[in-house]
């Protein structure tokens, strides 16, 4: 995991933003969202420039507690945090099948630690789609640290509109990032397209469950923290993700929510209650000195103006994830294998 420290924290917010310019980008992103009077259209309309502004804002702050894996996972008694998190990515491997030497496309990369986990464990060449220019310089650095920068690479675009060729990868895959495309059916239908005939789709979604109301007060404020705290147009019910996958084109071989069984909870890291030190930057304690840390940091002109603020609606998101988990009304792990036909009668 990496070993971000305060200064690559304080030099990281913004990250492609003009340091000068980043307290005006959270006021522009915090805009989208319904604690500040946004819509989820114009959210879904603007979700380049929402997730880009979410990103360019967030990254340091996620490598600086989580490592290079954004991500969550179902977890054993015993097991840490950073030993989940690889076991998620190795079984994602597995059931896709991944066989030496195959191309292999990762939708929504973010800085790589998947990429590069998935790559080694499989010796496969992997290719990181990402739309943020920050994450991809920084996944770049990266991959030439860990040694898979000639067999991994990273292409700037929007997994709406690939620019790849169809039929172009043996194998696709997609942690946590499609849930930030505002129309699943046309994400999941370029990976169909983009994807050769006979090969597989593996995902983990982030998702309201059956259990979710709408009409349900606690429930819209747990969604609407999880939103803008994590750049989310909206959060798709497990079933929508399902009926666009088979709209796209895909057989759906096998479907499951991943939190239900987990020993251990998913969203433990980050309830304030429990105390770890294996992952101590998300303790109470942790996130105390980490925001005074932040604050300091922006006192004396190390890190921007805003950066304050970043930190508030992560902690924001924390809290919404945590309520949403204990209520079983949300998971990040809905996960499915789907398989596009040899031939496809569409």
């Amino acid at each position: 995991m990496s070993k971000a420290g305060a200064l690559d924290l304080a030099s990281g917010v913004g990250g492609k933003i003009d340091k000068n310019e980043v307290l005006s980008a959270v006021d522009q992103y915090e805009k989208y969202h319904v604690f500040y009077g946004g819509e989820e259209e114009e959210r879904k309309a603007n979700y380049s420039d929402m997730v880009n502004k979410y990103y360019d804002l967030v990254t340091s702050f996620y490598e600086f507690g989580w490592g290079e894996s954004f991500h969550f996972a179902p977890r054993w008694k015993g097991e840490s945090l950073r030993e989940s998190i690889k076991r998620h990515e190795h079984f994602l491997a597995l059931q896709l099948g991944l066989k030496p030497g195959q191309k292999v496309l990762d939708v929504g990369c973010g800085i790589g630690g998947p990429l590069r986990e998935i790559s080694k464990f499989s010796s496969t060449s992997v290719t990181g789609l990402n739309n943020n220019e920050y994450q991809i310089s920084r996944g770049k650095e990266l991959n030439r640290i860990t040694g898979v920068d000639k067999t991994c690479n990273f292409v700037k675009a929007d997994f709406m509109k690939m620019p790849f060729p169809d039929n172009s990868f043996d194998a696709v895959y997609a942690i946590e990032a499609t849930c930030h495309a505002p129309d699943a059916h046309g994400c999941y239908k370029e990976i169909h397209r983009v994807l050769k005939p006979g090969q597989c789709f593996a995902a983990y979604e982030w998702c309201m469950t059956d259990s979710f109301d709408p009409n349900n007060q606690e429930h819209q404020k747990l969604k609407a923290e999880i939103e803008i705290g994590d750049g989310l147009p909206d959060i798709r019910l497990t079933g929508k993700c399902l009926e666009a996958l088979k709209q796209a084109g895909f057989e759906v071989i096998w479907e499951k929510d991943l939190a239900a069984d987990s020993p251990v909870p998913w969203y433990l890291p980050l309830d304030t209650s429990h105390f770890s030190l294996s992952s101590f930057r998300l303790t109470t304690v942790g996130r105390f000195i980490t925001r005074n840390m932040v604050k300091t940091l922006e006192y004396v002109g190390l890190a921007p103006k805003g950066s304050q603020r970043v930190q508030s609606f992560l902690e924001q998101a924390a809290e919404g994830l945590v309520g949403g988990g204990k209520k079983e009304i949300f998971t990040p792990m809905y996960f499915f294998l789907a398989r596009k036909p040899l031939s496809d009668n569409l």
